[in-house]
């Protein structure tokens, strides 16, 4: 005579297992690791975009603090712009060479430290170096963000994830003077750059454990356009000159903007 209460217990056994495979392998809905490297990837655009206006409210403070002169302090703002638009075209292609999750890690904690490094400067040309080196290491957080939401989210929940980019790349810009500001009247101006130390740590952290490991490929660095590339970097640093330093100087006006102008890409 079997015993109904263990019939029961194994009969429900498949219908468990079942459907905790279903909600495994459901397609519309993506994982928590996946959503803890969105959402990770989320905080880099985030820091890389606050980090072209965080500086605005504290020019003055910062051209003291290396002892150059007003009309030189735009320089600060535009050479982390220049890195960016350079780093941006190339992220894809890199992200091949190096493998996505490597590339990812690599450029948040150079970030981090050519941020640091830019509040140990002295100069302005040391500046300018430091900050061009962050941006061309945070430009790379930009895009590939926006990437993981369209490669690992299922397309039901890509507009949850593209809203959460778009809050994120808006949101910046228009906070960043607020917090430097803030941060320089009580703290110093030195501070507006560690500030970007905790969360990419934290950034740093969640990526390493959520993104799969892939091999390199180092053999597409022959395959590589390096003359395209170097006229591309040239050209965009250029136009980015342009337009960053071209009311200053009161544009065509001035002998210094035509030369970059002859450079610049034309439409």
């Amino acid at each position: 005579m079997s015993n109904p209460i263990l019939s029961a217990s194994i009969s429900a056994l498949p219908t468990s297992h079942t459907r905790s495979e279903r909600a495994a392998i459901d397609p519309n809905r993506a994982s928590i690791t996946t959503w803890i490297a969105v959402l990770a990837a989320m905080i880099g655009s985030f820091m890389a975009i606050l980090n072209i206006q965080i500086t605005n409210a504290s020019l003055l403070n910062i051209e003291g603090g290396i002892g150059t002169g007003v009309d030189n302090g735009s320089w600060i703002s535009t050479s982390y712009l220049i890195g960016e638009i350079v780093v941006i075209p190339l992220t894809d292609y890199l992200s091949r060479v190096f493998s996505f999750r490597r590339y990812m890690l690599a450029s948040a904690a150079l970030f981090a430290v050519f941020s640091v490094a830019c509040a140990f400067t002295h100069d302005l040309p040391s500046m300018i170096a430091m900050r061009g080196l962050q941006g061309f290491a945070g430009g790379v957080l930009i895009p590939m963000a926006f990437t993981l939401v369209l490669t690992k989210l299922p397309k039901p929940q890509q507009p949850i994830g593209l809203a959460v980019f778009a809050l994120s790349v808006t949101f910046a810009p228009a906070i960043g003077p607020t917090i430097g500001g803030y941060l320089t009247e009580n703290y110093g101006w030195q501070t507006i750059f560690f500030v970007n130390v905790l969360p990419t740590l934290v950034m740093v952290t969640a990526l390493y454990l959520t993104l799969e490991r892939q091999p390199m490929q180092l053999k597409l660095l022959r395959e590589g356009d390096w003359a395209g590339i170097f006229t591309m970097a040239v050209g965009l640093s250029a136009l980015q000159i342009v337009l960053e330093e071209g009311n200053k100087d009161d544009w065509f006006s001035s002998p210094f903007i035509l030369r970059p102008s002859a450079s610049a890409p034309s439409p």
